[in-house]
């Protein structure tokens, strides 16, 4: 593959699930100088494949392209079911009530007309994917051109490295909520995962989000939901600050394409993002899974500051 690395500034949002990545996408939403891709952009494709192929989705991995494909081959590749099903399957798509007008025939024709222009690369691929989504999407309500792309895959901060690499003016803002709330909403999925299988997520998140915080110093940022449900326009004011835009009362709410929403779901689990809820949700799990919830954590909690949470 051949090609340049992108000049985009792109600011890739990661988190377990549950953790509020979603919720913070949409905080990000309504930001004028920023594109925030409508719902997760899920990147990955079948190509990837290594150690942590067995606890994580390709789908929420950074893409791996075959050597010898074509532009369209790439493009269809890309995993983005949320997207996708919006887009030609809507009356299927948990989606279906929001407003989005997008034809994903237009957006692969918009990519590999992008792709032949400036050359095929994992870089140059990704950068043509989130611009081509952008001029796809008709009823889109920011039409300047953004300072910022903005995307959000669950556990992103595992290819944090590969990220920064493709992107070299790019970001990776790491999102963790404590556990017990966290997991206490995963139950609630129709098959949810068990609570072994979702802490080995949660803490393998934990420790690449630090062992990337110190290996790319500034260009990593690790915010607590619950520091966001407080405070967004702070926190992620902070963020903004970092990456060089300005901050604005757009912070304040979540919304989609810049209409306020009073409940994030479906683009997540959780359904209001204030304190108060999210301390009511983790008690709702008993006193043995608390501790058990504890014990799995281990430093992690006092490292993020949960250690007396519960």
């Amino acid at each position: 593959m051949t090609g340049q690395l992108s000049e985009m500034r792109l600011l890739m949002i990661g988190a377990m699930y549950e953790n509020g990545g979603n919720t913070t996408q949409r905080f990000l939403d309504g930001h004028p100088e920023m594109f925030v891709y409508p719902f997760e952009s899920q990147l990955g494709t079948r190509f990837v494949q290594d150690a942590l192929t067995s606890v994580c989705p390709v789908k929420y991995r950074w893409p791996v392209f075959a050597l010898d494909a074509t532009p369209r081959e790439d493009y269809f590749a890309i995993i983005d079911e949320e997207c996708k099903v919006r887009a030609r399957t809507p009356h299927v798509s948990k989606f279906r009530d929001a407003q989005f007008d997008f034809s994903d025939d237009d957006r692969r024709a918009r990519y590999e007309a992008r792709v032949a222009a400036n050359g095929r690369s994992r870089s140059q691929n990704v950068d043509a994917f989130f611009r081509a989504t952008r001029d796809a999407w008709t009823n889109y309500c920011h039409r300047g051109e953004p300072q910022v792309w903005v995307g959000y895959s669950p556990n992103a901060v595992f290819d944090a490295a590969k990220i920064l690499t493709d992107f070299p003016h790019g970001h990776v803002l790491h999102v963790v909520r404590n556990p017990w709330s966290a997991y206490a909403d995963t139950k609630k999925r129709p098959v949810p995962l068990s609570l072994p299988s979702y802490m080995l997520l949660w803490t393998l998140n934990q420790y690449f989000a630090r062992l990337y915080e110190a290996q790319f110093p500034g260009r990593v940022h690790i915010v607590r939901i619950e520091d966001v449900m407080a405070d967004p326009t702070a926190i992620l004011g902070s963020v903004c600050r970092s990456i060089g835009v300005e901050t604005g009362r757009s912070l304040e709410q979540p919304s989609w394409n810049g209409v306020p929403l009073s409940q994030v779901y479906p683009w997540g689990t959780i359904r209001v993002p204030t304190t108060e809820v999210n301390r009511a949700t983790a008690f709702e799990l008993s006193s043995d899974e608390q501790t058990a919830v504890r014990q799995a954590a281990g430093p992690y909690l006092d490292a993020l500051n949960y250690g007396d949470y519960l």
